[in-house]
């Protein structure tokens, strides 16, 4: 259940959308809500559809043959659905295995088989997990990133840095080898930033044995015998286990599936808890009424803001260092699934805002004076976080320094919060429009309202505007032109 009071939505978590600089006199209004009901049935219905049967009308898949779109089935642990009992179990049984045996894992991915993960560490590991000692992570493994670019500085830093671990684990006596699990995430495992960084990595690990003991899990295509995908027969041949990367479940909106869980399962983040909070968030955006359903009012104010108002830029601004993968996740989303050449029927639209990610004070001081002064082409979505797991108090250890001192006695998530109110103030005095995304506090649940809720928001999004919120023609372009030109220079 919901309540909607004073232009904000609050769930029964307290989880809750704070519209009130971007609805009302000067704002979107309620008759622009109002002139928008006919499309809005029309997109519930297409939704309640999508959820009940997979099915978008005239969406295909990138072959050109239909496909089914199953994202909103991810928090539904149920027996027969993309996320089963025995597959969360699984992925459960995986992670206990890591458990005070691997020293650290390597995940190769990149779109949403990176930028998703990325979120899950971000928000239950941190920034210095990995010089945390094992009894504080609780025996769970460290754990990088690679393959998310073709980077051959970088790539050859982490393996330099892994030999290193291996070398002082060793010389310290703690064991006389060093184990490190490679999972790579590819649908197809032909993806050419993923697949080469992981075999430059496979191959200068393997080359350090018994230093290093080298393990692969792969993430791919599930289908088996001639339908297999390249990755799956390579898992196959060299006896890698495999997780799945659905069909159905286009890479943007896969945190919630295998793809994304893999992670999850390397480092104790709470799997259950994270679904929990996405099925919570679907069943209230089961209700018609748009003003008590998150996903839909966002996606229309949102719609009405660019497309009456012309603001079709957003600025996605967490007031935590730990959200800025959040925001970088949603550009993907909000890029892939609504920047779009063409309408359903093949006219010319050129839509979608463009996604900016921002972090609070850091970019208060950067990107603020544009957003404040210069065109009025912006929607600033911001996210606070209420209640914080350590919060520190200001202490007065400079008191003859009258300005310092004045700061002092208040908590650090006060002082944040004072700044991100006077920014969202200062914004709607100049009739510059933006929102808030409140949660209780930064865990798995609340994490799983927030992601959900996005990524409804842009299929509701998607059918206000008549695009296909599912397809990704644009990035083909691109590939497209790289393949010859790859297979060319590997020629010369």
């Amino acid at each position: 259940m919901s309540n909607q009071k004073d232009s904000c939505i609050t769930l029964a978590s307290g989880f809750s959308f704070d519209y009130g600089n971007l609805y009302g006199a000067g704002k979107v209004t309620a008759d622009d809500v109002k002139a928008l009901s006919e499309r809005l049935a029309a997109a519930e219905e297409a939704v309640v559809y999508m959820r009940s049967t997979g099915e978008v009308r005239g969406h295909l898949s990138k072959d050109g043959t239909p496909e089914k779109v199953l994202f909103t089935q991810l928090p539904y642990v149920v027996e027969g659905n993309l996320n089963s009992p025995p597959s969360i179990g699984r992925l459960k049984e995986f992670g206990k295995s890591l458990q005070n045996r691997v020293d650290a894992v390597v995940s190769f991915g990149i779109g949403g088989s990176y930028l998703g993960n990325k979120v899950l560490f971000d928000v239950h590991c941190g920034e210095f997990w990995n010089s945390k000692s094992l009894k504080e992570r609780n025996g769970y493994p460290k754990l990088y990133f690679n393959g998310n670019n073709i980077d051959a500085r970088r790539t050859a830093d982490m393996v330099e840095h892994l030999l290193a671990e291996a070398r002082l684990k060793v010389v310290h006596g703690q064991s006389d080898s060093y184990k490190v699990t490679l999972v790579v995430i590819s649908k197809s495992g032909g993806t050419l930033d993923t697949m080469s960084t992981f075999m430059v990595v496979y191959d200068a690990l393997k080359r350090q044995a018994p230093l290093l003991e080298i393990e692969v899990v792969a993430v791919t295509d599930p289908a088996e015998g001639e339908k297999a995908t390249l990755l799956k027969k390579l898992a196959a041949e060299q006896g890698w286990p495999t997780f799945s990367v659905p069909d159905g479940v286009g890479g943007r909106f896969s945190i919630f599936s295998e793809v994304g869980l893999v992670t999850a399962a390397c480092i104790g983040f709470d799997i259950d808890a994270f679904l929990a909070g996405a099925q919570a968030m679907d069943k209230v955006c089961q209700n018609a009424d748009i003003y008590q359903n998150p996903a839909k009012l966002n996606a229309a104010l949102k719609f009405i803001a660019a497309e009456k108002y012309g603001r079709d830029i957003e600025v996605f601004m967490p007031y935590a260092d730990y959200l800025k993968s959040v925001a970088e996740w949603y550009v993907q989303l909000l890029a892939e699934s609504l920047g779009k050449r063409t309408d359903r029927e093949g006219k010319e639209v050129f839509y979608g805002r463009t996604p900016i990610v921002a972090v609070g004070t850091t970019d208060m001081h950067a990107q603020t004076q544009q957003h404040q002064d210069g065109k009025k082409d912006k929607v600033v979505q911001f996210v606070k976080i209420v209640e914080w797991e350590q919060d520190a108090i200001i202490p007065d250890v400079f008191p003859k320094a009258a300005k310092l001192s004045e700061i002092s006695s208040l908590r650090l998530s006060q002082a944040l919060d004072v700044a991100r109110e006077a920014n969202a103030q200062a914004l709607i005095n100049d009739e510059r429009f933006n929102a808030t995304f409140v949660l209780p506090r930064l865990n798995a649940y609340h994490l799983g309202e927030l992601l959900y809720m996005l990524a409804l928001s842009v299929a509701y999004e998607g059918e206000l505007a008549n695009v296909d919120a599912f397809d990704q023609p644009g990035v083909e372009a691109y590939k497209r032109i790289m393949g010859p030109r790859l297979t060319a220079m590997k020629a010369k």
